[in-house]
């Protein structure tokens, strides 16, 4: 395959044009007090707000449950949403909200609760047999057909950026795998985004949302080029993800020098605020970027490890249940993935492993081992330095589990379909065996 384009060339023809979907939001700490003006200039007079029973009694919902109430709104709120949702928690959701009968949505928490906000909505608004908007093979794929209702998006974690994505990730049970709904109808309406919030994180939580905010800014600047992508629609039509676009090399590349500069500082100490900000900043930036561009074979590849891992958890997250945080599972495909699509656009893999730190300066940023090596290495310095599990072995994996793995992640193709080369079931295989340990 030929390597792709490191510069794009903006062109008037169909086949190469992007669409870039957003909200409207606010960066700032106390913006969360907003929420009650916001509501009031959508015209909203009752709203279901969505958190979970960790966030309940927080001073963040409590924030947002004053100021709504202040601007006399009428809410209900909702806590059951189950940190990394599945099939069962977005279906009783989406009848939480029908039954409602709400004009619109507020959700405070991290991806999961912004997920199942999204997911809660749409199902609302346009009711269908659940798989009917599931992404496609897995479900049907259909797109949504209209507006759903107005929802503001207020996110207390750094790194999953759903609160400025059209995008809400579950794991389908019968298929014990992660899926999703993509739709640029699912974009919050509004995002208020207060660094603040994140001085409460615990560091695992900090770990493992900052570097999935650093796989989004990655699999951004290295998606295959918009310009190969198949669909030449314009507009609302055209699909979410759209490859790498200048748009999104823009916001990614910032993106990735704060990971780079703040993520195993905002890891190490809760009190840093500077760190803790720029991670919720970088979060906001790779969140749009990937919206744009799409993802490809670290989120793909981590969907089967999320489904299939058990009896593993990690600190700071709920005990009930097995969990690999969503950002870990990403996180510890990256370098066998780096070292993997490095011939295909190396000059970028080179960018991305200064962007992050690293120091390329004899780096030769043609030859596709030496930039693969060069920012495979610098996610590696980065991972333990915020004390990440040393690839998939520590998770419970062995190499007996590579066949179901690959098959896991093979349905998946809507992310994997977005990788810089076509990418074979042997192809899957031979990376979920270099994931299983790094150093």
């Amino acid at each position: 395959m030929p390597c792709c384009h490191v510069d794009f060339a903006f062109t008037e023809s169909s086949d190469r044009a992007f669409t870039v979907g957003m909200p409207t939001f606010t960066f700032g700490a106390g913006c969360l007090a907003e929420a009650g003006e916001q509501a009031q200039e959508l015209g909203l007079k009752r709203v279901a707000l969505f958190t979970d029973r960790n966030l309940k009694e927080s001073a963040h919902v409590a924030t947002v449950l004053a100021a709504l109430k202040a601007a006399d709104i009428d809410v209900v709120v909702y806590d059951e949403v189950v940190i990394e949702p599945t099939t069962a928690s977005f279906k009783a959701a989406a009848t939480f909200a029908a039954d409602g009968k709400f004009d619109g949505y507020v959700s405070v928490g991290g991806g999961s609760v912004m997920d199942t906000c999204k997911a809660a909505n749409l199902y609302a608004t346009h009711p269908a047999e659940f798989m009917t908007y599931v992404n496609a093979p897995i479900g049907g794929g259909q797109k949504v057909p209209g507006p759903v209702k107005p929802h503001i998006a207020c996110p207390t974690t750094a790194g999953t950026g759903s609160e400025t994505t059209g995008i809400a990730i579950f794991n389908l049970t019968e298929i014990n795998a992660k899926t999703g709904i993509i739709s640029r109808r699912l974009i919050p309406t509004v995002a208020l985004i207060d660094p603040n919030v994140t001085l409460t994180l615990p560091r695992n939580v900090v770990a493992a949302t900052g570097f999935d905010c650093m796989s989004h800014a990655l699999e951004s600047l290295t998606a295959r080029p918009w310009p190969r992508r198949l669909n030449p629609a314009r507009g609302v039509s055209r699909p979410v993800s759209q490859g790498a676009n200048p748009f999104s090399d823009g916001l990614a590349t910032e993106a990735l020098k704060g990971v780079g500069s703040f993520l195993v500082r905002a890891v190490n100490d809760a009190k840093d605020i500077e760190a803790r900000t720029e991670m919720m900043y970088a979060a906001m930036l790779a969140g749009i970027a990937f919206n744009a561009s799409g993802c490809h074979l670290p989120h793909g590849l981590s969907y089967a490890v999320s489904g299939l891992a058990r009896n593993y958890h990690v600190s700071d997250y709920p005990e009930s249940k097995t969990l690999v945080p969503h950002g870990m599972a990403v996180v510890l495909n990256n370098p066998s993935v780096w070292r993997y699509t490095a011939p295909c656009c190396s000059e970028r893999h080179v960018h991305s492993a200064a962007c992050l730190g690293a120091d390329t300066r004899d780096v030769n940023a043609k030859d596709a081992s030496e930039a693969g090596e060069a920012l495979a290495g610098r996610v590696i310095e980065l991972m333990r330095a915020a004390g990440i599990p040393n690839g998939l072995s520590e998770l419970g994996f062995s190499r007996n589990d590579v066949d179901a793995l690959a098959a896991g992640a093979e349905p998946q193709w809507r992310v994997i379909r977005n990788a810089p080369k076509d990418v074979s079931r042997d192809d899957l295989k031979s990376l979920f065996s270099a994931a299983m340990k790094y150093w």
